[in-house]
């Protein structure tokens, strides 16, 4: 399928007709308002719902709101109108009312390069799994030894952690390095200061879109159905300070005071020709976590890292998406199954995707294996962990035959601490 929108035909850009994914974006400092990606263009929403050219199914406008919540929650037949009718009017040989009025393309159409980019949805709740075998084997390694890598029971639940929605941040915003308390093995009392081993997470965040409802569980069908779509997702870590405080409820601070996210919301509909399966299970699980069908998707990861000053960026790792053990339903089943409520905007993070390869590695953690083997880059620099100045960028995309469904990229730039004075 091709669009009349010449720069969607491109293969390798990373938004085709096929993708079509949604954010929120403004222009010249107007309000942010709804909008999709479709090659260098970012298609306005909130005009083509003014024009009656797009309905979400409603009496009322949705798209003119400076989030998707209100768009997600009216569920999957809102979601597949406006998809049909975004490729009908795009399409080469679909609905001609836009291609021939030049007006109202003047308006709908807008560069990419003249738009700023906002969170695209209101993040109610923020959960952080630990859902990729070979990370959490690698990081099991490095503190308990290879035979206790893994925890007792990670082979049978997706293990998670409440995460804070107040410091998810879109692509772009820079991030300040977090104080916190430290305390080496070799020191006697904990100090206070800058972390030292900043690090990132490589991962895809699930975005849900229908609510469920509190005392009742759900099943993996319902959870898969519930997703919205999918976004890149940088879980930030501050190492010294989490090796600290983790014991016994886990991270706090240390991965508190951000999280990146890219500002495309990917749709389950764009990804269904990449459907995949888990792996194979090591011990069975429960009824309530097993799969109907493939629920995990082919997606292309890599991570970039430049210096400030250099002139390029060095790729320090490239996996795929395919290599979790539990799925983002499977996540979300299992978040729910207490009880628990799900709401519109929940973002779910899968945890840090790692393939077998060191190459695959989706943490500076693993890559340097805790800083003892420092990564060289093609600036002739190294790094054991993140330095100010540094900028980290996401990226990935589903290959198709032709054409690639895209997540764009999700960046970050680390500054100094901020000045502080306890006393």
């Amino acid at each position: 399928m091709k669009s009349w929108v010449e720069s969607a035909n491109q293969s390798d850009s990373h938004f085709p007709i096929q993708n079509l994914p949604y954010g929120v974006f403004s222009v010249d400092g107007q309000a942010p308002r709804c909008g999709v990606a479709l090659g260098e263009f970012v298609i306005d929403l909130s005009e083509l719902e003014e024009a009656g050219l797009v309905s979400a199914g409603g009496s009322e406008h949705v798209f003119n709101q400076p989030a998707l919540n209100e768009f997600m929650a009216l569920g999957k037949p809102a979601w597949d109108q406006v998809r049909d009718r975004l490729v009908a009017l795009f399409k080469a040989d679909g609905d001609p009312a836009l291609k021939e009025n030049a007006a109202l393309r003047d308006k709908a159409m807008v560069p990419q390069s003249r738009a700023t980019m906002h969170l695209p949805f209101h993040v109610a709740e923020y959960t952080d799994f630990y859902a990729g075998r070979q990370h959490a084997f690698n990081v099991g390694t490095m503190f308990r030894g290879p035979e206790n890598a893994l925890p007792p029971n990670w082979l049978h639940i997706p293990i998670g952690y409440n995460g804070r929605a107040s410091t998810v941040v879109v692509s772009g915003t820079d991030i300040a390095r977090p104080l916190g308390q430290k305390k080496a093995p070799t020191d006697e009392m904990p100090r206070f200061g800058a972390c030292e081993r900043l690090d990132i997470e490589l991962e895809m965040g699930a975005v849900v879109g229908l609510p469920s409802e509190m005392g009742r569980p759900i099943s993996v069908q319902e959870a898969d159905d519930m997703i919205f779509g999918y976004v890149l997702l940088n879980d930030w870590s501050a190492r010294d300070i989490q090796a600290w405080e983790y014991q016994p409820l886990g991270p706090f601070q240390a991965k508190a005071f951000a999280t990146s996210i890219s500002p495309w919301v990917v749709t389950k509909a764009a990804l269904e020709p990449f459907r995949t399966s888990t792996p194979p299970r090591e011990k069975e699980l429960l009824p309530y976590l097993r799969e109907p069908g493939p629920m995990l998707y082919n997606i292309e990861l890599e991570v970039l890292m430049q210096p400030e000053g250099a002139d390029k960026p060095t790729r320090i790792a490239k996996t795929n998406y395919n290599n979790m053990y539990y799925s983002a339903a499977q996540q979300l089943a299992h978040h729910a199954v207490s009880g628990c409520k799900m709401s519109t905007g929940d973002l779910l993070g899968s945890g840090t995707v790692s393939g077998p390869e060191k190459t695959e590695y989706g943490s500076l953690l693993e890559l340097t294996w805790g800083g003892k083997e420092p990564l060289e880059l093609e600036t002739g620099e190294t790094r054991r962990f993140i330095e100010d100045g540094d900028t980290l960028t996401l990226t990935g995309w589903a290959q198709g035959d032709g054409y690639r469904i895209g997540f764009g990229e999700c960046v970050g730039t680390i500054k100094p601490s901020p000045d502080f004075d306890p006393r």
